[in-house]
């Protein structure tokens, strides 16, 4: 089997991967039907939407848009990053735990479960699905306000949410493999496709004689200012995967292989479209076709957000939040007493009860042992002799 064979064998392709319409599709089908839900949980519980902020002219509570709950999603995404680098865990785990949020709110809502409550336990389970376990305890420790029920009430809802799909295939490997090709046509040992009837000492000539950076008007004269200009292009694609890449849709609409070609692109074209005439001839008919997918996928990269959001995103951030704390589901807040209700009493479908379901039925059941001690007695304690 090829490496594209094998790569279209896994969860991530067969269940996460999209096509722009079908994602924004998916989205806009998972915001009707919340919206749907918190209005029907208003009117279940006899709220009076009229004393609230969240109320249109006609009474309608007023929902957050699948661009604010993008923005928000986004938002915790960031944080994610930044809580990862404070607790110095490794790329791999930032990267899983940042994909493991976004996949599960192409199907869950921030007005169902809030992001803040959603972070700590994928950042956790990533932990443990790329063998950089931790105790919760400690790891409860790092997180202000945070305690280990907090962490682990989520866990089940969160991989019912991933569809118990783990593996996350990220684009590093591919960067490290595709850099060290590169650095061996600088030592004269590169080999090219078969098509190709240079010696690895010419193609390091050709190499030689690509065009500068177009940030910079030096053209590459020695061996030397060679290996430097592949290992800074090296650094800063790594950069750009562990942020852009993380913060944008790439992992959902492009496969790991093109994100780092696109990361080479996006850094250094000239070297990035050397490496591709040494794996494909120019007469195949699917260079043009990749040539426009890394494109694309450098221009989605390249409009990413920024780590860290500016004065005007995080005023636009405080007023979605602040929408948000009107228009969550009040059936769904309270993520550790569902857990509980559920691990008490689960449904037929194994889905948790909602709140109030729970009290009645906790109601019922001491009923029930209290008529139980009436007929039979209370139970006897046992006696020391």
């Amino acid at each position: 089997m090829t490496e594209d064979e094998i790569y279209r064998t896994s969860t991530q392709y067969r269940l996460w991967s999209f096509t722009p319409e079908t994602l924004a599709s998916l989205r806009a089908t998972t915001n009707a039907a919340a919206a749907d839900g918190v209005r029907d949980a208003f009117r279940n519980l006899n709220l009076k939407t009229s004393e609230s902020e969240n109320v249109r002219e006609n009474g309608e509570v007023d929902c957050l848009t699948i661009e604010e709950e993008q923005k928000i999603v986004d938002y915790y995404c960031r944080r994610t990053l930044d809580f990862v680098d404070f607790c110095e865990y490794p790329t791999n785990v930032k990267a899983t735990a940042v994909q493991y949020l976004k996949r599960f709110y192409l199907t869950n809502s921030p007005m169902t479960y809030h992001p803040k409550e959603i972070m700590p336990t994928a950042v956790y389970l990533a932990m443990k699905s790329e063998d950089n376990f931790h105790y919760v305890k400690s790891f409860a420790e790092k997180l202000p306000n945070i305690t280990t029920e907090d962490i682990l009430a989520p866990e089940f809802l969160l991989t019912q949410g991933l569809r118990f799909t783990f593996d996350v295939r990220h684009p590093f490997h591919g960067l490290e493999g595709g850099f060290m090709e590169l650095l061996a046509f600088t030592n004269g040992k590169g080999q090219g496709g078969p098509w190709i009837q240079k010696s690895p000492k010419e193609l390091r000539e050709d190499m030689m004689a690509i065009d500068p950076v177009p940030d910079s008007s030096t053209k590459t004269t020695t061996i030397k200012e060679l290996v430097s200009r592949i290992q800074n292009a090296h650094g800063r694609a790594k950069e750009i995967l562990k942020t852009s890449a993380l913060l944008t849709d790439a992992y959902f609409l492009y496969t790991p292989s093109q994100i780092w070609l696109s990361t080479l692109f996006l850094v250094d074209e000239p070297l990035a479209r050397f490496y591709i005439d040494t794996k494909l001839p120019a007469t195949a008919e699917i260079k043009p076709k990749l040539l426009t997918v890394l494109q694309s996928c450098a221009e989605m990269l390249r409009s990413s957000p920024t780590a860290q959001p500016d004065k005007e995103v995080k005023k636009e951030l405080k007023r979605i939040d602040k929408k948000l704390a009107h228009c969550r589901n009040p059936q769904k807040m309270d993520l550790v007493g569902m857990n509980k209700a559920q691990k008490r009493d689960p449904d037929q479908d194994g889905n948790g009860l909602d709140e109030s379901v729970a009290k009645k039925r906790k109601m019922e059941r001491e009923e029930s042992m209290k008529e139980s001690e009436d007929l039979f007695g209370p139970a006897l304690s046992r006696q020391n002799n």
